[in-house]
């Protein structure tokens, strides 16, 4: 009962007509006391039928009181000739993308290179410099005279003892 009483007071009270969209719903806002706070309380009244996605994203984030003020009708016309500009560029990147598939010619990716150099990358570590190669160089390894050292650890751990290494 006490919901139902609600809801009829609050077709009396004072509510503020906030902005209209261009499918015809129109934004409402009320100041009412809740829990001993003052809060602002947004809500649309949709014109027909009640179809949330036909709400534009800048008066879903006055709703959710992401913005604090409404859209203004010239923001709202701005941002559609904006996003008509974008729909209209990845239109025509879309057929210019076509035509060159189209000619034969191979379609570059875009975002996409090749791997790394990793002899490059290696090079620019001091060990593996061109002026210190040689004396990086273990002389009379088993399998060749001269074996490049390496960081990574070897042996197959047969003369490990606990205790004996040191870092």
């Amino acid at each position: 009962m006490s919901r139902l009483w609600s809801r009829f007071t609050a077709l009396f009270s004072s509510r503020t007509f906030s902005g209209m969209d261009k499918s015809g719903n129109r934004y409402y806002a009320r100041n009412e006391e809740i829990d001993g706070f003052m809060k602002e309380k947004r809500w649309v009244e949709f014109k027909g039928e009640h179809d949330p996605t036909s709400i534009p994203v800048e008066w879903i984030c006055w709703l959710n009181g992401q913005r604090k003020r409404a859209p203004t009708p010239e923001e709202m016309t701005e941002l559609e000739a904006r996003r008509e500009r974008v729909r209209l560029s990845v239109a025509l990147l879309k057929k210019e993308e076509e035509e060159r598939k189209a000619e034969g010619g191979k379609a570059t990716s875009i975002g996409k290179a090749a791997g790394p150099d990793l002899k490059s990358f290696i090079r620019q570590f001091p060990s593996y410099s061109e002026d210190t190669k040689t004396s990086n160089k273990i002389k009379g390894g088993p399998d060749s005279p001269d074996v490049p050292r390496s960081s990574e650890p070897t042996g197959t751990g047969e003369s490990f003892r606990p205790g004996t290494w040191k870092p």
